[in-house]
């Protein structure tokens, strides 16, 4: 009798190795993109061409955010229904949020003030303008009250000819609200709401379909991206803010290669098992710089670790949207201690305060899309620092933004396995170390 054999993986090995050749071909072209120079004022043809790649890659998956986040939370919030200590999970899962986020904030305020990158900058002060993008508390608070039913807006940009060109994006803040309000009147209505939590459910399942086929253009979307980085940015730029660069990298790897493991090992988790079904997810998280474009295989990991369907449904959409380890506790953490002492300006033990306090609380202001500027700019507003400072930290955003990203996804896999541990609801893995794609 013919033995049946498991699918292969595209997140094992060989997809593992396409991410990986896509980045490292990208990162040649973008040096011989840079090598060849301007063509005629405008960038080469190369580095357009890497460019597009990386920004239509970008583009698919910001596309199908807004459907995906709202059939998630949406679903996940009915799925509590099934659980019958929902509220005790919801408690625990957010108080978990916190104390992984107030661990990663502490070790980015020691690091900063350990390393001190401002005052190793070898950057002038010149190079500082206030970023386009900014957050404050106020327009965080507006932002939680939805404009219209699907949170979409359009805003307006004059080139440098004069031209104006109008744009459509849409508010993740505003999307996340609507979403748990109708989740909630949904459980609310009963049996009447079966029909559109069916239809939910289904368009899940179809966002979810949609978003794995752009995944799969991962290696070329990350040779883009990569390439596009170099090329812009070249090593200039990550040069002058090395010290910066450095000690958010080293806070990203005490968090990701110290903190979960020993936080796995105190719940009775071994970290080696932890790894082995979140490295897929970390790999992806860290190549697209998102965490809702992560989401699928995100929750799909939590799954084979043995996190209950039904838990993993509601912690992980949750998550992908409010559990910034990476955007929102150690980077803003050490930005603004790196603008302050850019800028000379001391803090004091309530700066410090505000910095925990922003991070901690601030977590959804990120909205689990790509950069942090806005986490970013709400800190420093918060402390009353230069916005300039942020503006010259985005020089080299990308390239921090792919670790942190990292390190949001593995929070957002950690926190799901820790709760259900704690519950007793944890069961055991579906297959070790291999995650099985959907068909």
């Amino acid at each position: 009798m013919a033995t049946a054999t498991k699918p292969q993986s595209p997140y094992v090995s060989s997809f593992g190795l396409q991410v990986l050749a896509g980045m490292a071909i990208g990162l040649l072209l973008g040096l011989l993109a840079r090598s060849m120079g301007p063509a005629g004022g405008d960038p080469n043809a190369l580095a357009q061409t890497l460019d597009l790649i990386g920004s239509l890659f970008v583009q698919l998956l910001k596309a199908l955010v807004p459907p995906l986040i709202f059939a998630a939370i949406v679903t996940s919030i009915v799925n509590l229904r099934d659980l019958t200590n929902a509220a005790r999970l919801v408690g625990q899962t957010l108080l978990w949020f916190a104390i992984t986020a107030l661990i990663a904030v502490s070790i980015g305020i020691a690091l900063g003030l350990l390393i001190q990158p401002g005052v190793a900058a070898g950057v002038a002060h010149s190079e500082a303008a206030v970023p386009k993008t900014m957050g404050s508390w106020l327009d965080f608070i507006k932002g939680l009250v939805p404009a219209n039913a699907l949170g979409i807006y359009a805003s307006n940009k004059t080139g440098d000819d004069g031209a104006v060109t109008t744009s459509i994006g849409f508010n993740v803040l505003q999307i996340i609200v609507l979403s748990i309000a109708v989740g909630a009147a949904a459980l609310k209505a009963g049996e009447a709401a079966e029909p559109f939590i069916g239809f939910v459910r289904g368009l899940l399942m179809i966002m979810r379909r949609l978003l794995w086929w752009v995944i799969r253009l991962t290696p070329i979307g990350s040779a883009g991206l990569i390439g596009a980085a170099v090329v812009k940015y070249g090593w200039d730029a990550l040069a002058g803010l090395s010290a910066f660069a450095l000690s958010v990298y080293i806070g990203l790897g005490l968090v990701l290669l110290v903190v979960y493991p020993l936080l796995l090992l105190a719940n009775g988790i071994s970290p080696r098992r932890y790894f082995a079904g979140a490295w897929p997810a970390i790999q992806l998280g860290f190549v697209s710089r998102s965490s809702v474009g992560t989401l699928p295989v995100t929750e799909r990991s939590a799954e084979l670790l043995g996190v209950p369907k039904s838990y993993a449904s509601f912690a992980v959409p949750l998550a992908s949207t409010t559990k910034m380890d990476g955007c929102a506790a150690i980077y803003p953490a050490i930005s603004a201690i790196f603008v302050a002492q850019f800028y000379a300006i001391p803090l004091g033990v309530t700066d410090y305060g505000l910095i925990v306090l922003a991070s901690v609380l601030g977590s959804a202001a990120t909205a689990g899309l790509t950069g942090a500027t806005v986490m970013l700019t709400l800190t420093l507003s918060t402390l009353g620092l230069p916005l300039e400072g942020a503006g010259l930290l985005l020089a080299i955003d990308p390239i921090l933004d792919m670790g942190r990203t990292a390190v949001n996804v593995a929070g957002q896999i950690l926190v799901p396995m820790i709760v259900a541990r704690r519950e007793g609801i944890l069961e055991e893995p579906a297959a070790e170390g291999v995650l099985v794609a959907e068909a």
